[in-house]
C-alpha cells in the first residue's frame, strides 16, 4: 500500500460536491483529513491518502477533472 499527502483547493461550486467520499468509494483509497478549513465561499483540506499507488494516481486525476486543485504536501501537517 502506498500512502499520499495531497492538498485540495475547492472553487465555491465545488464546495457541496460529496469528491472526497466518491474518491474513496470508486478509487478504493483510505481518505484520512489531516486538517481542513471550509467556508460559503471556498475550501481547502488536506489529505492522506492510502492504497494502491495506480489507484490514488487514477483517483488524483479525476479530482482534477471534477475542477479541484490538487498540489502535493511534504511531511505530516499535523505532526510536524
Amino acid at each position: 500500500m502506498a500512502k499520499q499527502r495531497v492538498k485540495f483547493t475547492f472553487a465555491q461550486e465545488m464546495i457541496k460536491e460529496p469528491v472526497i467520499w466518491r474518491l474513496g468509494r470508486d478509487f478504493n483509497l483510505v481518505t484520512n483529513i489531516r486538517r481542513a478549513d471550509v467556508t460559503e465561499d471556498r475550501g481547502w483540506v488536506v489529505l492522506e491518502l492510502e492504497g494502491e499507488m495506480e489507484e490514488i494516481e487514477r483517483g488524483v486525476q479525476w479530482v482534477v477533472e471534477q475542477g479541484v486543485r490538487v498540489d502535493p504536501v511534504a511531511g505530516d501537517i499535523v505532526e510536524g
